[in-house]
């Protein structure tokens, strides 16, 4: 009885004597007896083994040239267009560099990105959730912020707006620990200083660009004592209203006030008109009586010096100067007599004399 030789190939199977042929690659010859197969494993443990020694002696360099590259690489950064770099050398300045692809020595230099032309804000009293056309607002109460005591002893909400930008970022980040809060700490201080200084008339109307302007110079007064490197660019009230509590009894007052300066301006309206009258009456007839008094005084002078050239053309010729002085004076009293009746003094009797030339009747 022969016995039964197995062969796997494909589906095949075969019998022979005294062997079970496996052969996976499709040639039954290639693997004959167990010894063929253990051969065939120490040519791969061979091959295995010369790579191993290539790799031992190009390795080291393949892995030095990677961790060279991926370092060279992590020094490379980007800086925006409204930034600049601020480069530290083991946490001291080094350079500040501008935007665009820049350098730096990997795990000895760092960067920090500061951004130099964009304009940033600050709210005071109010936080704007999202700005736009019609902006929201938060309705979170900011009183700690807002309420403010004025110099008449009035309380006042305030809210303002602070826009600041950095014009120096060595400055900055090597002068002011938190810059921010800096800020806010500051602006919430010199304003209140300056609502302090004010009544609540001038802060709620005449005085809010001049307030604005003065918290401003406050302000960029500090930082620059600071050393700060930031510039303000400008402070601008917003809303300023008393208390919600007081709000009733402060709008009384304010109509109260109205209704006094209302009746104020009246009465100077009133007396605009009446004062300034009088006042030019009094000086024209001033004037007339200065001028009238001149008059006489001159009138006075005038016939004064004519008496004392009559008297001294009297003295020379007396007879001659009675009778000029007799006839300029009935030359002067004369044309003012109506009707004139002359007699003679040798005539006894008055003859009546009708007058028919005379026109019209007898009135």
């Amino acid at each position: 009885m022969s016995h039964g030789v197995m062969c796997y190939d494909t589906g095949h199977m075969t019998q022979d004597t005294g062997h079970i042929i496996y052969n996976k690659g499709g040639n039954m010859n290639d693997w004959q007896t167990p010894e063929d197969l253990f051969k065939g494993g120490d040519e791969l443990a061979k091959k295995a083994k010369e790579t191993m020694e290539k790799f031992k002696t190009t390795g080291p360099v393949l892995l030095l040239l990677f961790v060279v590259i991926a370092t060279l690489l992590s020094g490379i950064f980007s800086v925006g267009t409204d930034e600049v770099g601020v480069i530290r050398r083991f946490g001291k300045y080094v350079r500040t560099v501008n935007p665009g692809l820049n350098f730096k020595i990997p795990f000895i230099e760092n960067v920090n990105k500061v951004k130099v032309t964009y304009v940033f804000k600050e709210e005071f009293g109010f936080r704007t959730t999202k700005a736009g056309i019609a902006s929201r607002y938060s309705t979170k109460n900011y009183t700690e912020e807002s309420l403010m005591l004025t110099g008449d002893l009035n309380v006042l909400e305030v809210e303002w707006i602070v826009q600041f930008k950095v014009k120096d970022p060595v400055k900055l980040l090597f002068n002011v620990r938190e810059p921010l809060n800096t800020v806010r700490n500051i602006s919430q201080s010199v304003m209140r200083e300056v609502v302090g200084d004010s009544t609540v008339n001038e802060v709620l109307t005449t005085r809010r660009v001049e307030i604005n302007l003065q918290v401003q110079e406050k302000l960029q007064n500090i930082m620059d004592l600071y050393d700060s490197g930031i510039q303000i660019v400008v402070v601008k009230l917003q809303n300023v209203n008393p208390p919600d509590a007081v709000k009733p009894s402060f709008n009384e007052v304010n109509a109260a006030k109205q209704e006094k300066e209302k009746m104020i301006n009246q009465a100077w309206e009133a007396y605009n008109k009446v004062i300034p009258k009088a006042k030019g009456e009094a000086e024209k007839t001033i004037r007339e009586a200065e001028g009238y008094a001149l008059e006489r005084v001159n009138k006075a002078k005038g016939d004064a010096a004519k008496f004392t050239a009559t008297y001294d053309a009297y003295k020379g010729a007396k007879e001659v100067t009675r009778k000029r002085l007799y006839l300029e004076t009935m030359g002067e009293i004369l044309p003012k007599i109506g009707k004139k009746f002359i007699f003679d003094q040798q005539q006894n009797a008055v003859l009546p004399f009708l007058d028919l030339t005379k026109e019209g009747g007898v009135k």
